[in-house]
C-alpha cells in the first residue's frame, strides 16, 4: 500500500481562459521539479504561466499542511499537471444591420499533483 502523505495537489476552478492555452504551459511543467517548474513559468510569456504559478504554490502549501517535518523545495516533483473544460460562457456581439453574432468564452479546471 503506497503511502499518500508525500503528494498534494491543488486545483483551480472557472479559470477564464481556454484548455489548450493552458495545456501548452502545463506541458512544459510536467515532470519537472519545484524549483525548475517556477522558473520557466516566472519567464514565459503566456497569461496561463501567472495563474499556474498560484496553483503552484497552492499545491505546496498544501503540502506543507501535510507533512509535519520540513520540505526541500529541491526534492518537489510535478507528477500531474491537466486542464479540463469548464463551462462555456455564452454572449452575443452585436453586428451590422440588427443581427447578433454569438461569442463563446472558454473556461477550464486546471489540477497540479505535486510528490515529495
Amino acid at each position: 500500500m503506497a503511502n499518500y502523505t508525500n503528494e498534494s495537489h491543488a486545483t483551480a476552478r472557472y479559470v477564464r481562459t481556454s484548455t489548450t492555452k493552458s495545456r501548452r504551459v502545463l506541458k512544459q511543467i510536467q515532470g519537472k521539479n519545484y524549483h525548475e517548474a517556477r522558473l520557466i513559468l516566472e519567464f514565459m510569456p503566456y497569461k496561463a504561466s501567472k495563474i499556474i504559478i498560484k496553483i503552484l504554490e497552492s499545491a505546496l502549501s498544501n503540502l506543507k499542511q501535510k507533512q509535519s517535518d520540513t520540505i526541500n523545495k529541491k526534492e518537489i516533483t510535478i507528477t500531474n499537471a491537466f486542464a479540463n473544460k469548464g463551462p462555456t460562457l455564452k454572449r452575443f456581439q452585436p453586428r451590422a444591420q440588427g443581427r447578433a453574432f454569438p461569442i463563446h468564452k472558454q473556461t477550464c479546471h486546471i489540477t497540479i499533483k505535486i510528490k515529495n
